[in-house]
């Protein structure tokens, strides 16, 4: 698990400053590049994603006091840029189903947070998925 989040680590870090051109140009060679980096990161990410549901997640209920587990999303929060994150919740509905999505939104996303994605986020979001996948139906959010 610690040798996969440094590969995670490693690929957002090459990403982050191709995302970070792509936002300020949305230069379609940029795009494909990105994609290609998320495309990359992709392998590791499952692999890991799946052994935390399968192999750490039964256990973290006998190892981790609720305060502890309540204070993960906040540390979360507080390592990317805010204005992403409105955006990126979008990404996040839209990957949930439709049923998951109410619950989610109203019962773990504070209020302020849902204020501004109503704002400005859901705008974001659509924005950016429809750059970064020119042609593709924009996933439904809220």
């Amino acid at each position: 698990m610690l040798s996969h989040h440094k590969q995670i680590r490693d690929h957002l870090e090459a990403i982050d400053p191709i995302l970070r051109r792509w936002m300020q140009t949305a230069d379609a060679e940029i795009r494909t590049e990105l994609i290609q980096r998320y495309e990359d990161l992709q392998p590791v990410l499952k692999e890991h994603l799946r052994r935390e549901v399968t192999e750490v997640m039964p256990v973290v209920d006998r190892v981790m006091t609720e305060k502890e587990l309540m204070a993960l999303p906040k540390h979360g929060v507080e390592q990317y840029d805010r204005k992403f994150l409105v955006s990126f919740l979008g990404m996040v509905l839209a990957t949930n189903p439709p049923e998951d999505r109410r619950r989610i939104f109203f019962d773990e996303i504070p209020a302020p947070v849902r204020l501004a994605y109503w704002l400005v986020g859901r705008r974001m979001y659509r924005k950016q998925y429809a750059t970064l996948f020119p042609g593709r139906p924009i996933p439904e959010t809220l």
